[in-house]
């Protein structure tokens, strides 16, 4: 079963229940599931007719709108298998799509927030050009939910030529192609930009389907429920959530440009009752919405970029009378891979970590190949379906993350709660050996965020010929003041003694690197600030 079956599936059972939601001018314009499935179906036929087919990639360089929802459907019930791109993405980072994932098509937004993506696209277009064997995509722009159809769509060739979607084709029907092999590939995803480059990290049919329905499940979804899809379906956070919902046989409220007032006020509006962020845009949203009916809330589920996503949950479940949960996940492996149900109480659910939501994936806790079960921390390791099966155009990047009998390196640090149960610890590469002890930094960074002053905090390693210093910066929170010896001694207070950082810099705002799924602080760059004041 492919995820367009799936969904089909659910549209032939109750075809007027309400899959989408969007945003047309003032209004909120609903779109049933047999609406959806005939977008899907319409764009399946035009792609069949421009040839696309069984191994053929599509980009989607679109935001959160129902077109975006139809492609996705369409490219997999196809054969094909879709790279989402960000509408943040730069000439750098779409060359770098062009010239690993070599789409036959790409779908862009014309005239998106005022982003003239088209220039971009011929910029990268031309970079991409110069490498062997390469081929230039044919251009489908399309414009926002009730806008008329591009007006020079010619400008958009970039050497494939253009085509616009046929509003009066008929639908292609299931049964008039063949059900391609769910062991296609089907989805690419991109990291958060906190790696880098995108990694293009891509998944089978059958093992996303199965991810989807868990994440419903996991979220406790079903009829009734509203997810506000606010994250890009070109990043597994964004991906995982919309469809998880969809699956589950809920509404997805689309939300292309993200508004923290927006978002409040289409939960108490709206009927929004779920809702899925990293911490960093949890916070803008915990702000605005301070005083606000978001009681409408049943589930929220939020990534720890930040280290602020524990006292968020706080605020959350105090306010809303909401179920939050810590998640993980990667691009490697999905979103939404391990969460804390009602079972778990608080405040460990709030936690990075938990269950895993998919019952076919394995995890363990290694040292290399060595399994650790004695408790203590090691990579976090996975085996099963849901495991990265491709990275487009760098097969070498398989054999460098896997292990020689065959577990998926995460590069993360955890610690085993039982066999289907995990902490997220920190990344391994962030792990400090702080007078022979192994030290995770956001242990400290929590102690400093827990001053009264401070706003942000995040604690990084640098190392010494002695071995590793812990390092605190922290933004402090408006009009608040404080400076870094105070907070140094505030650790020396309750903190063993290879514990306390042996500086804390007060600092105006954290570097950052924004992408896919939201903001993150850049540790390598407070690794670089902290060896220069160290001298």
């Amino acid at each position: 079963m492919t995820v367009l079956s799936h969904l089909s599936n659910l549209a032939e059972h109750d075809p007027s229940a309400t899959a989408v939601l969007e945003p047309v001018g003032d209004d909120l314009v609903a779109i049933d599931r047999a609406a959806l499935m005939s977008l899907a179906l319409r764009l399946r036929r035009d792609l069949h007719d421009q040839g696309f087919g069984e191994g053929d990639c599509a980009a989607i360089w679109l935001p959160n709108w129902s077109s975006a929802l139809a492609w996705q459907l369409a490219v997999g019930s196809l054969g094909g298998h879709v790279i989402g791109v960000n509408t943040r993405y730069n000439v750098h980072e779409v060359t770098h799509v062009l010239t690993l994932a070599r789409p036959k098509v790409v779908a862009i937004a014309d005239g998106f927030v005022g982003l003239d993506l088209i220039n971009r696209l011929r910029e990268a277009a031309a970079a991409a050009a110069s490498t062997d064997g390469w081929r230039a995509p044919a251009v489908v722009p399309l414009t926002s939910p009730g806008d008329a159809d591009v007006a020079d769509s010619a400008s958009y060739d970039v050497g494939g030529g253009v085509w616009l979607p046929s509003a009066d084709t008929q639908p292609l029907g299931p049964d008039e192609l063949s059900e391609p092999t769910t062991d296609q590939l089907y989805l690419a995803v991109t990291t958060s930009g906190s790696t880098g480059l995108p990694k293009l990290a891509a998944h089978k049919q059958a093992a996303t389907l199965e991810m989807i329905q868990a994440a419903g499940r996991a979220m406790m979804a079903g009829p009734g429920d509203r997810l506000l899809a606010a994250l890009p379906f070109s990043g597994t956070f964004g991906f995982v959530g919309a469809f998880g919902m969809l699956a589950a046989g809920g509404t997805i409220v689309l939300h292309p440009s993200f508004d923290p007032a927006e978002v409040v006020r289409r939960v108490g509006a709206d009927g929004i009752t779920h809702l899925a962020f990293g911490d960093d845009m949890m916070t803008r949203v915990v702000e605005v919405g301070r005083g606000q009916d978001l009681s409408n809330l049943k589930w929220v589920g939020m990534a720890d970029f930040q280290g602020s996503s524990r006292s968020l949950a706080q605020m959350l479940e105090e306010q809303a009378g909401a179920h939050v949960t810590g998640l993980y996940g990667s691009s490697e492996t999905f979103a939404l891979l391990t969460v804390s149900g009602p079972e778990i109480a608080a405040p460990e659910r709030w936690e990075p970590g938990g269950r895993l939501t998919v019952d076919s994936l394995n995890y363990r806790i290694a040292d290399g190949e060595r399994v650790i079960t004695d408790g203590s921390e090691g990579e976090v390791q996975f085996k099963g379906p849901q495991a990265v099966d491709a990275y487009l155009g760098q097969p070498h990047q398989m054999e460098q993350n896997y292990t020689a009998d065959g577990w998926l390196r995460s590069g993360d640090l955890g610690r085993a709660i039982d066999d289907r149960a995990f902490r997220y610890v920190c990344r391994a590469a962030e792990a400090l050996r702080l007078k022979g002890f192994l030290v995770e930094p956001d242990e400290i960074a929590n102690h400093l965020a827990s001053h009264e002053a401070v706003e942000i905090a995040k604690v990084v390693g640098v190392r010494r010929d002695a071995g590793d210093e812990a390092v605190g910066f922290v933004t402090l929170k408006p009009g608040a003041a404080v400076n870094g010896e105070e907070l140094v001694e505030y650790c020396r207070a309750s903190l063993a003694r290879y514990k306390v950082p042996v500086a804390v810099y007060v600092i105006d705002e954290m570097p950052v690197t924004t992408g896919t799924n939201g903001t993150k602080i850049r540790a390598a760059v407070l690794k670089e600030w902290a060896a220069e004041r160290l001298g």
